[in-house]
């Protein structure tokens, strides 16, 4: 009986610590602020920290989300990051932010996931068509359509998008749970991949004929590279 007791409580062990790799860890320090430069640095979450004696104001500042983003693209959207990258005193801090603008008239932020973030999103300008879909093997379409000081969050790891309805510019801010959430475009991931994916895997994976494949590689890898 002991034995099972220890066994069922390693079991749990494994299923907690399992749930805690599931995001980014807890800071165990006021800050680090990250920094490129291993010299005198300590290696933290992905990022070397910079002396926190050696911080100062601008490592946890970032100025221009108040400019438009360019949507002047074949998807009509602009999204101005502001995660680790932009303030390094986020690293360790677990959250990041976003601006998205939307061109009229169709604007797309495309099928995409964040496999290391939820994200809530606020429209604060125009008309937004939102949505996500539930994994395997449901599939569920969950969609609204926001409109300005609506909010809307999208589940980590999640295929979501937003496409602008209105005839206006829209303009929407998000927050993410991670300071580096990532994203994986769908259609850039699948058929733009560097080196390209077999083309019969594709085709038969999308039950489509293999010269239509060739086309969408054709076109994505050239957007990519």
């Amino acid at each position: 009986m002991k034995g099972v007791q220890i066994l069922v409580a390693f079991v749990l062990l494994a299923l907690v610590s399992s749930l805690a790799s599931a995001s980014d860890p807890s800071p165990l320090q006021d800050f680090c602020v990250a920094i490129n430069d291993a010299k005198n640095g300590v290696f933290v979450n992905g990022k070397f920290c910079k002396d926190p004696k050696l911080a100062n104001a601008d490592d946890f500042f970032f100025s221009g989300l108040n400019k438009q983003g360019n949507t002047s693209n074949q998807l009509g959207s602009k999204v101005t990051p502001v995660n680790v990258e932009q303030i390094p005193g986020l690293n360790t801090l677990g959250i990041s932010f976003a601006r998205v603008d939307y061109a009229p008239y169709g604007g797309l932020n495309p099928p995409h996931t964040h496999p290391r973030a939820t994200e809530i999103l606020v429209v604060v300008e125009g008309t937004l068509y939102v949505g996500f879909v539930t994994s395997n093997p449901d599939n569920r379409l969950i969609t609204k359509v926001l409109y300005p000081g609506d909010v809307f969050v999208f589940p980590v790891g999640l295929i979501h998008f937003q496409f602008n309805k209105g005839n206006t510019n829209a303009v929407a801010f998000a927050g993410l749970s991670s300071q580096n959430p990532g994203v994986i475009t769908i259609a850039n991931a699948v058929f733009g991949s560097n080196p390209a994916i077999n083309p019969e895997v594709l085709a038969k994976a999308f039950q489509l004929e293999k010269n239509i494949v060739n086309q969408l590689q054709s076109r994505f890898w050239w957007n990519n590279n």
